[in-house]
């Protein structure tokens, strides 16, 4: 979404300590938020020779990537990615500007946050749509 009259949209990313789970629940969230017209969504996962971990790198990129000037919502999956994102934002310098950490669910928070970005809503909307999922009761 470029060029003049392009809205910005709220950025997504994803953090996990998997690769693989980071990019999978990506792909859900693209495919159930309609595919072509979604927010920006970025995968970061694992660490960078391809193991397990989280990596303020990959995290940093991702958030740069996704940055279209109207915020990035940033979810977690385990304790040292949070510790990880904690220590991005208290540099002040390594995420674009208003770059948050939400506490929320990693798969039902993804999906929230890309259809909530995907319509055009402001970060703290993207933010409270995803936190939301915590309420999402399956029995």
């Amino acid at each position: 979404m470029s060029g003049a009259g392009a809205e910005k949209l709220v950025g997504v990313v994803l953090v996990s300590h998997s690769a693989a789970v980071a990019q999978s629940v990506a792909e859900l969230a693209i495919g159930l938020a309609g595919g072509g017209g979604t927010a920006p969504v970025i995968a970061a996962g694992g660490n960078p020779d391809g193991g397990l971990g989280t990596s303020p790198e990959l995290v940093t990129e991702a958030a740069h990537a996704v940055d279209q000037g109207a915020g990035v919502a940033i979810l977690v999956d385990l304790g040292s990615a949070v510790l990880t994102v904690k220590a991005l934002l208290a540099e002040g310098d390594e995420l674009p500007n208003d770059s948050r950490l939400v506490d929320a669910p990693l798969v039902e928070g993804a999906v929230a946050a890309v259809v909530t970005a995907s319509a055009g809503a402001n970060v703290d909307a993207v933010a409270r749509a995803a936190e939301e999922a915590y309420d999402y009761r399956k029995v």
